[in-house]
């Protein structure tokens, strides 16, 4: 490409869960039920195949399902602002290549990719490098990195390795799920916000990171409580910073529990009891949530504010 691609908007991004029933076979009216309120929460986009999408559980055609069934579900009641983001991790260059195509026929805006975790030993940094600019060499929408060293077998992606990749111009952002605020702060210091957007990956850091430059958040908690997010990030515009921080501290201790209870079984749990729709049903090896098992008092507390917003 000549001319670099831009990134995306400031705002309030949300991995979505996907909803299943007892056979492991997509809900479709949950998950539509879904898309519809976190737009009408005011996210800014979806992330639809994130971790919390259970994106390797999935056939290469129910992805590209998915990721059409969240576009024509916000098209269809009028939400064609939201930006959809689809994750198109792969263990190979050749299979995300093909993810990144798949994504962007079933109509996602931006692609984020997780660097392949399975062969960890051989994952220099010449080789991750040489691997994401390849497939955004190859992408036809623009890509973000993925740095989630939980699912990537520990590979931890540090500031200057993530800075050379911003320099190519279909590389505009990135996702920081290791939550390290020192890291996102480097690269918002040395990368113009318009060219490469850096996200923290967790709630629990939102307000540290939007004071360290960072253009929002992608996380897992606004899949239960996007208004507070919004509400958060317009008290920080507004220069309140003495109410972000008490909202701030709520969100962390509700990112903190909802990660105890088991993240993506307990966003299905925590939805479908205090919202109405789908049923807590992962695909294995995923098991259950128990909710009873654990102290969620900070978690329903910020639900309780989500249901006022």
């Amino acid at each position: 490409m000549t001319q670099s691609a831009l990134p995306p908007p400031q705002g309030v991004y949300v991995p979505a869960v996907l909803f299943f029933d007892q056979n492991e076979e997509f809900d479709i009216e949950a998950i539509k039920a879904h898309v519809l309120r976190l737009a009408q929460g005011g996210v800014t986009g979806v992330l639809v195949q994130g971790s919390n999408g259970e994106a390797q559980h999935l056939s290469h055609d129910e992805r590209k399902q998915t990721i059409a069934l969240t576009r024509e579900t916000l098209d269809a009641n009028d939400f064609q602002n939201v930006i959809i983001i689809a994750g198109t991790g792969g263990q190979s260059t050749k299979e995300t290549k093909k993810l990144c195509a798949d994504a962007k026929e079933a109509g996602a805006a931006y692609a984020l990719v997780l660097t392949p975790g399975v062969w960890p030993p051989q994952m220099t940094k010449p080789n991750i490098i040489r691997f994401h600019r390849e497939v955004a060499d190859a992408s036809p929408i623009p890509t973000m990195i993925y740095n989630f060293p939980t699912v990537t077998a520990g590979l931890n992606l540090d500031s200057d390795t993530i800075g050379t990749l911003a320099t190519h111009p279909n590389i505009v952002g990135t996702k920081l799920s290791c939550g390290d605020i020192g890291k996102l702060q480097r690269l918002t210091s040395t990368v113009p916000a318009s060219e490469f957007a850096t996200f923290p990956g967790k709630s629990d850091v939102f307000l540290q990171g939007l004071v360290s430059g960072s253009a929002g958040v992608i996380g897992a908690l606004p899949n239960v409580a996007p208004k507070a997010h919004l509400r958060l990030l317009k008290l920080y515009k507004e220069g309140k910073f003495e109410e972000a921080a008490k909202l701030q501290a709520l969100l962390g201790h509700a990112d903190w529990q909802l990660g105890n209870v088991g993240s993506i079984a307990g966003i299905k749990a925590v939805v479908s009891k205090h919202f109405g729709y789908g049923k807590p049903f992962v695909r294995g090896p995923l098991g259950p949530a128990n909710l009873d098992a654990f102290t969620i008092d900070k978690l329903e507390e910020l639900i309780e504010l989500e249901k006022t917003l």
